[in-house]
């Protein structure tokens, strides 16, 4: 189809660009990817900013970038929550932050072709994996967490399940290259799947209502866990409540604060279900959000439009280069 934007082919190239020169600007010499420089590193943003170099075309940082993952990665496969100049903050091993590496190694290798890397990278997928999925419980939900002392949070979350379905795939897609059959993850995503959308109840159990988070919204199309006709009717149903005109993708339904992550992952889902026009006018709204030196903000505040929090992400930048890669696609 043939996409009608405000920006040019051109100016979009650029931007993605300038994107992914403000990520490489951020990232540490031992190939982290923090926030921003001085921030905090978490495991999943660290692999979007790597996945996003790859679109960008930067796949010698985006290499360096998973490089560091593997020397981070503990002896039982996982990786904690957060670090700091390379040292972790707590003893939180959260089981979507381990399984997305798979993801982000499944997008290296579509940019490069790089069977070596993939084949090098594979005993700490296959580690991360087999992490993730110690955790499973025996209705198929996967918990957010775990510590040290192997003390299991008591809870999953959605949108973590989705994206550790999702990772798990992309796993699964790994092994399949390199001639490698894993049918016990096959059985433990399909479980994992059937819990997810025929047992809401055994998610987001621990009071606070989730619902009212836009991922919560857009999480399962995001990942592939909701498709077709169906998924085109899950995003209209709450389209009202999680979008504001002009501005984009609220970060929850009862607060007037857009993010523009938040807005870039809902125009990826969007060109998965076929619905360009709606991931078209996202984009260019989020696109006239760019301040004077070209950079966005994490989120706007409204109706006083004040940048909210005002300091620049790497995920922002990771999350609009991988919405713009979706509608070139589209």
């Amino acid at each position: 189809m043939e996409l009608k934007l405000k920006e040019t082919p051109e100016n979009l190239r650029d931007l993605v660009n300038s994107q992914a020169d403000f990520i490489i600007d951020n990232q540490l010499p031992s190939g982290a990817i923090p926030w921003y420089r001085g921030g905090v590193t978490d495991p999943w943003d660290h692999v979007e900013g790597a996945i996003a170099l790859d679109l960008a075309g930067r796949c010698t940082e985006a290499a360096v970038a998973y490089a560091w993952s593997r020397t981070m990665q503990n002896p039982d496969g996982s990786w904690y929550h957060s670090y700091q100049d390379d040292r972790a903050l707590n003893s939180i091993k959260d089981t979507n932050f381990t399984s997305y590496f798979a993801t982000g190694i499944w997008f290296h290798y579509l940019a490069t072709g790089d069977r070596d890397f993939l084949s090098g990278m594979w005993p700490s997928v296959s580690n991360a994996i087999d992490f993730t999925l110690s955790l499973q419980q025996p209705a198929g939900e996967i918990p957010w967490a775990c510590n040290d002392e192997g003390v299991v949070w008591p809870n999953a979350i959605l949108t973590s399940d989705c994206c550790i379905w999702h990772s798990i795939r992309n796993a699964i897609k790994i092994a399949g290259v390199l001639g490698i059959d894993k049918p016990d993850w096959d059985n433990a995503s399909v479980r994992l799947l059937e819990a997810i959308r025929k047992r809401p109840e055994l998610f987001d159990r621990m009071g606070e209502n989730r619902r009212r988070y836009a991922m919560n919204w857009f999480y399962p199309v995001l990942t592939g866990v909701v498709t077709g006709e169906e998924a085109r009717e899950h995003i209209n149903r709450e389209w009202a409540d999680f979008i504001i005109e002009g501005w984009g993708c609220r970060v929850a339904a009862d607060e007037d604060v857009t993010a523009v992550a938040e807005t870039g992952e809902l125009i990826i889902a969007l060109c998965l279900i076929g619905e360009h026009e709606k991931a078209g006018l996202l984009l260019d709204w989020t696109l006239r959000l760019r301040d004077s030196e070209g950079g966005f903000c994490r989120g706007i505040k409204l109706p006083q439009e004040e940048a909210c929090p005002p300091e620049r992400a790497t995920w922002t930048s990771a999350a609009l280069i991988l919405a713009i890669a979706a509608m070139c696609r589209a």
